[in-house]
């Protein structure tokens, strides 16, 4: 976070640490879990591999398999990494092991169906134990790379190919660590143009909103004034704002704090560093999924996205020791 370091060179006493311990022995098992290669496939999964009833409406084949289906194989291969053949031959052998009477979806038919999904916000984002009661959210966004050359390339000849491009995937995150709300978007997208489409799924009952200086514009604050009541906006004014009538009263009571208080001590008595959860759900998608994204077609991509987070969100339910069935 921004001034962090600035302040630890320049303290003069040390304040005492009033957070409780970690139990380590608890994390490490936690830990341990996310790379567990057991690979855990419900009742209803199996079940529903297949589309029940196929009607033939005159304009092809009907699709046999189901989108859970699709969706199932297209976590398994972004998990372990792996291209569409690859990811056909291990589910097919994961079948093959279990002894059940199953094929997987061929990779033609997982890359054309990936389009025809339709999945607008990530699975399993409600899957902790309060359900819908979220306290507070963070948003931030990331990069992701797609196809094409990497960086060796820009490197040695100076240009890359029109090709080569990056997305830029925006996220909201809430204390529990579940990502509530996700989009993907070309990279010269605004952070704080996709902001209404990320807290509109949002109940209304969320206390506290968390931003980078991005997102520090009068018609974020309306926004966020008008999704959510009672709502506590902490963003950081950039470092040309001035405290004016026309702009929204928080972002003017922002300023003011800074400047009595100093922005550090501004960010200890507002809880900006909540906004850490959003920065570490990104951090968690490029360690665990990867940094660059496998589809080529920017509708693929974001379906793909999702998923991405919704891979996230169960396995930060499975570490924290939640019921499955809840998934």
């Amino acid at each position: 976070m921004p001034f962090k370091a600035r302040q630890f060179y320049n303290r003069r006493s040390k304040t005492p640490n009033t957070q409780p311990k970690r139990d380590w022995s608890d994390y490490n098992k936690k830990m341990k879990m996310r790379g567990d290669i057991t690979i855990w496939l419900s009742f209803d999964v199996i079940e529903q591999w297949h589309v029940a009833d196929r009607n033939y409406d005159g304009n092809g084949a009907p699709n046999l398999y189901s989108d859970m289906a699709i969706m199932t194989v297209h976590e398994i291969r972004q998990v372990f990494k792996l291209p569409l053949r690859q990811c056909e031959g291990f589910v097919n052998g994961l079948f093959k092991m279990m002894g059940i009477d199953l094929r997987s979806p061929s990779f033609s038919t997982l890359s054309k169906r990936l389009k025809t999904l339709g999945l607008k916000q990530p699975v399993y984002r409600l899957a902790h134990r309060n359900g819908c009661d979220i306290k507070m959210i963070a948003i931030d966004s990331s990069g992701l790379k797609c196809y094409g050359q990497d960086e060796w390339v820009r490197e040695k000849y100076g240009e890359i190919s029109e090709k080569r491009n990056w997305r830029k995937i925006h996220v909201s995150v809430d204390q529990y660590n579940i990502i509530q709300t996700s989009t993907l978007t070309i990279r010269k997208t605004h952070d704080a143009s996709v902001v209404n489409e990320l807290i509109a799924p949002m109940p209304n009952k969320v206390k506290q909103v968390t931003a980078d200086t991005a997102y520090d514009s009068n018609n974020v604050y309306n926004l966020f004034d008008k999704q959510f009541s009672h709502i506590d906006i902490v963003i950081p004014p950039r470092c040309n704002a001035v405290d004016e009538k026309q702009n929204h009263w928080m972002r003017n009571r922002n300023l003011r704090e800074i400047k009595i208080y100093g922005r550090m001590k501004w960010q200890d008595n507002r809880d900006y560093g909540k906004r850490n959860q959003a920065e570490r759900a990104i951090g968690r998608y490029k360690r665990i999924l990867g940094n660059r994204l496998h589809s080529r077609e920017f509708t693929r991509q974001r379906q793909e996205a999702i998923i991405g987070c919704s891979i996230l969100n169960k396995m930060t339910c499975i570490s924290l020791g939640k019921d499955r069935s809840k998934f």
